[in-house]
C-alpha cells in the first residue's frame, strides 16, 4: 500500500495561540500525535472529566456562523478551519487540546495551521486509510440554498455564492481535491463578514474577537482591509475551505462531488447526516496498491451512529 493510502498523524506536538473569533477569548491550543484509528479528538484542557469530544458529524451541536461540536455539555466552536487544514495536509489521527470553548482563529484562514503542520511533519502509520465513497446522489435545501453529493471518481467541490454586493455578486469555484491544490488555491482564503452586521452579531455574543487581522470586512461598497483580497475569488474559496472541514466530520476522506449553492455549515451538516442515513448512498472502502476498491462492512459505522442517536 502506498503512503498516500496509509493513515497519518503528526511527528511532534504543536503549540499555537490566538483568540477566538466569536468568543474574543485568548486560546492556547496543542495538537498532539494520536494512534491508529483514533481519528481527530478535541479535549477541553480547562475542564476536568468528560472533556473529550470526537470530531464527528453526530456531535455537531450548533452551526451558527461556525461549526460547533459538543458532548456531555462540553463544546468546542469554530472547528472547521483546523479540520480543513488537517484534511488538506492528510492527517487522520490527532488530539487537539484547547483551554477555551473555541479553536483559535489565527488569520481567519487555514494557512497558519497548514504551515505549522507541514513544518512539523507527518508520521505514516501502518494501517490503511478508509474512504467513504458516494454511490448515489443525496441532496438537502432550505429557503436560501442547497447542497448535494453525487458520485465521482475524485473528491470534488463546485461551490457557488451569491451576495447583493458590488464586489461579490455571483461567484462559482470548482476544485478537484489534492493536497497540492488545497495548499495552492484554498488554505489561505480568509473568513469574511459585513460591517453592517457587526453590531447585531456582537449583541448576540458573536464575532467578539473579529478584526481586520482575522477576517475580511466589507461595507456597502468596498473591502475595508487595506491589503484587499489575497485573490479575486477569495470569498467563494473560503466557503470551499469551510466545506472541506465540515465534510471531514465524517471521520474519513470522502470520494464524491459536493455541489453547493449558497450553502453553509448548517446545510453541510444536514447533507452529511442525510448521506449516512441512506444506506445505499455510500460505501466504505480501502484503496489497495492497484487502486481497486475493496468493499468493507458498513455495520460498524451504523452501530456507532445508532448508539449515539439512541
Amino acid at each position: 500500500m502506498t503512503y498516500m493510502y496509509l493513515q497519518k498523524t503528526i511527528q511532534a506536538e504543536i503549540k499555537l495561540k490566538s483568540i477566538g473569533l466569536h468568543s474574543g477569548r485568548k486560546v492556547n491550543m496543542t495538537i498532539k500525535p494520536a494512534g491508529i484509528d483514533e481519528g481527530i479528538t478535541f479535549v477541553r484542557s480547562d475542564i476536568s472529566g468528560n472533556n473529550r469530544i470526537k470530531a464527528d458529524f453526530v456531535n455537531v451541536s450548533d452551526t451558527t456562523l461556525a461549526t460547533t461540536i459538543g458532548l456531555n455539555g462540553v463544546r468546542v466552536a469554530t472547528v472547521e478551519h483546523l479540520l480543513s487544514a488537517l484534511r488538506g495536509v492528510g492527517i487522520d489521527n490527532a488530539v487537539i487540546e484547547v483551554d477555551s470553548p473555541e479553536v483559535p482563529i489565527m488569520d481567519g484562514s487555514a494557512l497558519p495551521f497548514v504551515n505549522i503542520l507541514k513544518a512539523t511533519g507527518t508520521k505514516v502509520q501502518n494501517k490503511g486509510r478508509k474512504f467513504l465513497i458516494v454511490t448515489k446522489e443525496v441532496s438537502v435545501s432550505d429557503s436560501e440554498g442547497e447542497a448535494r453529493l453525487v458520485p465521482s471518481e475524485d473528491f470534488q467541490i463546485t461551490y457557488t455564492i451569491d451576495y447583493p454586493h458590488p464586489l461579490i455578486g455571483n461567484q462559482t469555484f470548482h476544485l478537484v481535491f489534492s493536497p497540492e491544490v488545497y495548499e495552492r488555491e484554498i488554505c489561505a482564503s480568509r473568513t469574511f463578514g459585513f460591517l453592517k452586521d457587526v453590531e447585531y452579531l456582537q449583541a448576540k455574543g458573536l464575532a467578539l474577537g473579529g478584526s481586520l487581522n482575522n477576517a475580511i470586512v466589507l461595507d456597502d461598497h468596498r473591502i475595508i482591509n487595506k491589503e484587499g483580497l489575497r485573490c479575486p475569488n477569495e470569498l467563494v474559496k473560503h466557503k470551499v475551505l469551510d466545506a472541506i472541514g465540515d465534510l471531514f466530520l465524517l471521520g474519513m476522506p470522502i470520494i464524491g462531488h459536493l455541489i453547493a449553492r449558497k450553502s453553509g455549515h448548517r446545510l453541510n451538516n444536514m447533507l452529511v447526516r442525510k448521506l449516512i442515513s441512506e444506506k445505499d448512498a455510500w460505501k466504505i472502502s480501502n484503496f489497495e496498491k492497484n487502486r481497486k476498491i475493496s468493499d468493507i462492512n458498513k455495520v460498524e459505522l451504523f452501530d456507532r451512529l445508532s448508539a449515539v442517536q439512541a
